[in-house]
């Protein structure tokens, strides 16, 4: 169970190996519209949610188990943030069955809020709960969609807490969340943003989670990208801005005889000023636990508060130690400008720059990994040099995403070289993941540091 801790496009290259194949429209019957089922407090549909509708959400919402509920680009789903019922249970949507979102760049599904709470001020107030995915949901496909303003507190009646799969009092609302160690899901082009809690968290299956936007994941804890015990992942392209703790956490936590090794391809990312939100030394970019089986490489870490951490590494290969020590974390590129967190705790590291993190002498940094990164030694030593983002001027600690900035390498950029290179692993899917009649295959390992080459 999630714990919340209550303190407070891909580039050319990528996506010339990132690709859809589905059934043409001929193949295909016309779809029919969304049945509906509704009580007090719950809507159950199945069916297709039409091109451009706005479904205006004020229950729980339920896709029962066997079916499917596909929704086409366009639609908008509002989210009443007054709740359920007189204890204004937070409304989370209930994958039982199968959930198919296929929007488009140019028109997202998206989930969120009346348009009048879209603020900075509830960047973090958890106004609605997430989507969660039951361990019969067999497949789930979030591709280009908008998920954002969750976070909402799990009490009890909370359909979350029912299952038994949160628990009530303790934990908080992912955007995602998943279950079944059987199941397939693919998670891309989206945003998903301005939440509570995490961003992604997985609790099994197979899954691809590429070239998506992460941004202000997490307010006293939590990550972009958390995946746990029974889940096989490809995680690529991705950016992840100001996530509280981590951009990716990855743990074979709840391993068992059921609920296999968590196994993690993590390559190609960028992780923009993570960490410093977060007090004491748990995170800052990317955290490694308790046997989980990973290759981390080519990222681009970005003033993060730390390097990639690896607690109990001289304890490996046990689900209560350290990694798995065939993982590879290594050819990563750690960035700092000269930016000074406005937020330093001097009774922990007092860590207050970038540079200084990446060379605290934390004991979480493994002496075996990242033996061929690039490790920024003092502020500006080495600047990826973004097409639009400045390293010295945005603050460590700021979580508002601002859609001007362009994380594009410009030319000569030091991430253009010393990558590793496509022979180092294959990504687990490679060869691709069906799932709703598409098949998504997974990009090889880029040449460069980051989830974006040059324009």
């Amino acid at each position: 169970m999630k714990k919340i801790n209550h303190f407070i496009y891909a580039t050319a290259l990528m996506l010339s190996a990132f690709s859809f194949a589905s059934c043409s429209d001929d193949d295909e019957p016309e779809t029919p519209s969304s049945t509906t089922v509704t009580t007090e407090t719950t809507m159950t549909v199945s069916g297709v949610w039409k091109k451009g509708e706005t479904i205006n959400l004020d229950r729980h919402l339920v896709i029962p188990e066997g079916e499917s509920l596909t929704i086409e680009e366009g639609v908008n789903v509002i989210v009443s943030s007054a709740g359920v019922g007189i204890n204004h249970t937070p409304i989370e949507i209930t994958v039982k069955g199968n959930l198919y979102c296929r929007g488009t760049k140019a028109n997202p599904v998206v989930f969120s809020v009346d348009p009048s709470k879209r603020t900075n001020a509830n960047i973090f107030a958890g106004l609605w709960g997430g989507i969660v995915a039951t361990e019969s949901c067999e497949e789930m496909l979030i591709d280009n969609t908008i998920i954002e303003y969750t976070g909402g507190q799990v009490i009890e009646g909370s359909p979350a807490a029912v299952a038994e799969i949160y628990t009530a009092g303790d934990d908080a609302y992912p955007q995602i969340t998943t279950t079944n160690i059987n199941g397939r899901y693919i998670i891309t082009n989206s945003i998903l943003r301005n939440g509570w809690s995490d961003g992604v968290y997985l609790m099994g299956g197979q899954a691809i989670i590429a070239n998506n936007v992460f941004a202000a994941n997490g307010f006293s804890g939590a990550e972009a990208v958390n995946l746990k015990a029974g889940v096989v992942a490809d995680v690529f392209g991705n950016i992840m801005f100001s996530p509280n703790t981590n951009g990716l956490k990855l743990s074979s936590s709840g391993q068992s005889e059921t609920r296999t090794q968590a196994k993690v391809n993590a390559y190609n990312n960028t992780i923009i000023n993570a960490g410093w939100r977060r007090d004491g030394e748990k995170g800052g970019c990317i955290y490694a636990e308790k046997n989980v089986k990973v290759n981390v490489v080519n990222n681009l870490l970005v003033n993060c508060k730390f390097r990639a951490m690896t607690p109990n590494y001289k304890n490996p290969n046990m689900t209560d130690g350290g990694y798995d020590d065939s993982s590879i974390i290594d050819y990563n590129m750690y960035a700092s400008g000269s930016q000074k967190s406005d937020i330093v705790f001097p009774e922990e590291s007092n860590v207050a720059y970038a540079w200084e993190g990446y060379n605290y002498s934390h004991k979480s940094y493994s002496p075996d990994i990242d033996t061929h990164s690039f490790i920024s030694p003092e502020a500006n030593k080495i600047d990826p040099r973004f097409v639009n983002f400045g390293i010295n001027s945005v603050k460590l600690t700021e979580y508002v995403y601002d859609n001007a900035w362009d994380f594009h390498l410009a030319a000569g950029s030091p991430a253009l070289n010393g990558a590793a290179s496509s022979s180092l692993f294959t990504p687990y899917f490679a060869n691709g993941l069906s799932v709703g009649g598409s098949v998504v295959s997974s990009a090889s390992l880029a040449p460069y540091f980051g989830a974006y080459s040059t324009k």
